[in-house]
């Protein structure tokens, strides 16, 4: 291990190198891995021949492991320190709604912008441009050292978009391949688009469906309205009756498992000087809404949701129809936080719904997953290293912070392998993930890179 790692020749070798990184990413961009479609099956197959190469440019030892899905990449790189597993995914996002991109979605180009030159295309933040960060960062560490200061096991996966459906039979039957003292994981964003962010914490996922039935078919409102039961009617008392009127969930046990937030912790949040006028301003929205008595980032970190996100019943198309419609559905997911239990909380929505039911309404539910919340120990040493080394290359102190949304595989990594996970990325909340035009700064590819760098480095000097 070197004491004294060279730091300055591999940050001036990244900038020398970046216009090869750009173009190695609109490679890997070109490629429509979309993983939810069959019709890409064998454009997926490219996606992870195309890093299994990568991978071993680099000097890595690694292989394209075949699921019953999208295959898994595995690589392995020697070093002289602990063995960490990063982990990205190539698979990307449907483009639909095509007609609503400016440029065909895997024709990726650099565009310049007001705020800056960025990469646009399909796959350029989540998770393609990412996942290349920390690549390139072990690729310019050897450029001027004989080895990297940790041993590195790559694990790309190409199902993370579609459910990961063959994940956990992969991590149950690889725990030695994937063994490692601590996972890193690139697929986050900074904080507030301005500092970075090493997440320790992300709510959990439970989803279901909905479906209330009552008469046989659709029923003429004018001959049945009044005598016959409305499924959408009393779909949405059901709906309305999951909130008090402070916001708060009001089933059974729902907040059991929910962690009550020290004050040291809420100060440390304040100081971060989140502007939620700004945060809700910029998608056209004023006022806080949710449960009462809570700051934004409470209830983004802290506190558990629950939300309807869709729901169907009766004709929707152009123009009237007066019908009492046969059957109404809803979608509805709960966030989770601390220990909540997500089976338990299906269990008690379920219950809620039944009892709620008028006789000749009946009630099919159909399951969407269900994950609890994950929260990192911090025992590494590799936390205050990254802060240390985010907060050099960013020159904004970095923060420790929480996450609204989920990351599974953060939590499969604690469950199955027994590994906490460092999560720092380098996204920005116009990135477009999901949507059309998505992109990547050029700025945040650059000092991602940089950043991993650093990274390194510190752990060298360890």
């Amino acid at each position: 291990m070197s004491p004294t790692p060279n730091l300055s020749a591999v940050l001036d070798h990244i900038e020398t190198e970046l216009p090869q990184d750009l173009s190695r990413l609109m490679d890997l961009l070109r490629i429509p891995s979309i993983s939810t479609d069959p019709a890409h099956a064998a454009d997926c197959d490219s996606a992870a021949d195309w890093l299994v190469a990568e991978l071993q440019s680099l000097g890595a030892t690694a292989a394209k492991h075949p699921t019953p899905g999208h295959p898994m990449v595995v690589g392995h790189l020697p070093g002289d320190g602990p063995r960490m597993l990063f982990y990205g995914h190539y698979d990307v996002q449907p483009v639909d709604p095509l007609d609503l991109w400016d440029k065909p979605p895997f024709e990726p180009e650099l565009q310049d912008t007001p705020k800056g030159q960025v990469i646009r295309g399909r796959g350029a933040c989540d998770d393609k441009g990412q996942l290349l960060t920390f690549v390139n960062a072990c690729r310019a560490w050897l450029a001027h050292h004989d080895s990297l200061p940790i041993e590195v096991v790559f694990f790309f996966e190409g199902e993370e978009e579609s459910g990961s459906p063959s994940l956990i039979p992969f991590l149950e039957a690889n725990k030695d391949l994937l063994k490692a003292d601590l996972a890193l994981i690139c697929d986050t964003g900074l904080f507030d688009d301005r500092a970075p962010s090493i997440i320790t914490s992300l709510r959990g996922l439970a989803g279901i469906e909905i479906t209330l039935t009552g008469a046989d078919r659709d029923l003429h409102s004018g001959a049945f309205g009044g005598p016959a039961a409305n499924p959408i009617r009393i779909l949405s008392q059901i709906l309305a009756g999951l909130h008090d009127e402070t916001g708060r969930v009001t089933l059974p046990g729902f907040y059991d498992g929910a962690p009550v937030i020290s004050d040291e912790q809420l100060a440390s949040w304040e100081a971060l000087g989140f502007d939620a006028k700004g945060f809700l301003g910029d998608v056209d929205l004023s006022e806080l809404a949710g449960e009462a008595g809570y700051s934004a980032l409470e209830m983004l970190w802290s506190r558990p949701t629950c939300e309807f996100n869709g729901i169907t019943g009766g004709y929707t198309g152009a123009g009237f129809k007066t019908v009492l419609p046969s059957q109404a559905s809803a979608k509805v997911s709960f966030r989770l936080v601390g220990q909540q239990d997500p089976h338990a909380i299906l269990a008690s929505l379920r219950s809620y719904v039944e009892a709620a039911l008028p006789p000749d309404v009946t009630v099919e539910f159909t399951d969407h997953g269900a994950g609890p919340a994950s929260h990192m120990a911090m025992t590494h040493p590799a936390f205050d290293l990254a802060r240390e080394a985010l907060t050099e290359e960013w020159e904004v102190p970095a923060a420790f912070t929480g996450a609204g949304g989920s990351i599974p595989v953060a939590g499969y990594f604690q469950t199955i392998l027994g590994l906490d996970s460092l999560l720092a990325g380098f996204g920005k909340s116009d990135d477009g993930l999901h949507s059309p035009n998505e992109k990547y700064d050029v700025e945040s590819f650059r000092k991602g890179t940089r950043s991993w760098a650093r990274f390194l480095a510190k752990l060298a000097e360890t």
